[in-house]
């Protein structure tokens, strides 16, 4: 396999195409990052640089079958990538597959792929952060699974860049009681100082 673009280049799919690439597919996966917000609140408001899709790892080697043709890149920790072939089992360690078809100069579509432990999805940040894998997704008004926003807003939090905040800023007041308990609960047990959780203290707001 050919080295492979410079990291920040990306011609990403858009959500539905995503879905029409992965149609068919059984395993559960769910639209993530801030495309996942913006599918949670109905409306856009920043740019997107790429696309992320949330898979379960026992199902993460079946994406060879999926995307054929296609160049898959494991991500090993701290961040270098090296091609994922097809006949190795992905490395417990490895959270990130990042995806192109050989026509494409850029990446197209990056899996980030957490942990489950039969029904029960684990976070890939935090084992102790669990969930029945049924709850851990919504879809869109026109069928897009997506990753439910108190969730995402977990992952971001860890280190949150300027978009990060941006997101946060326009999500955290919609979310409804349950989930913003999950969500203080969550960076209770993990984050506990996190400065997002003074804006979880405050009443939502309608959408």
């Amino acid at each position: 396999m050919p080295g492979h673009p410079p990291l920040d280049r990306w011609v990403p799919l858009t959500p539905s195409a995503v879905a029409a690439v992965l149609d068919g597919w059984a395993a559960p996966w769910w639209i993530a990052g801030g495309y996942a917000l913006e599918l949670a609140v109905g409306r856009s408001w920043r740019a997107h640089a790429d696309v992320d899709v949330l898979v379960l790892r026992p199902s993460a080697g079946e994406l060879h079958d999926v995307l054929p043709g296609w160049q898959l890149w494991a991500a090993d920790p701290p961040g270098a990538l090296r091609p994922w072939p097809a006949d190795e089992p992905l490395p417990g360690h490895v959270h990130d597959i990042w995806c192109r078809r050989p026509s494409s100069p850029a990446w197209e579509l990056q899996f980030m792929v957490d942990d489950a432990d039969g029904a029960v999805w684990t976070s890939r940040r935090d084992a102790r952060v669990r969930a029945p894998v049924a709850s851990i997704g919504q879809r869109s008004a026109d069928g897009l699974p997506y990753l439910r926003p108190e969730i995402q807003l977990f992952y971001k939090a860890k280190r949150p860049r300027p978009k990060d905040e941006t997101d946060a800023a326009v999500v955290l007041p919609l979310l409804d009681p349950a989930a913003r308990a999950w969500l203080d609960d969550a960076l209770a047990l993990t984050l506990p100082d996190h400065p997002w959780r003074t804006a979880l203290a405050r009443p939502p707001t309608r959408s």
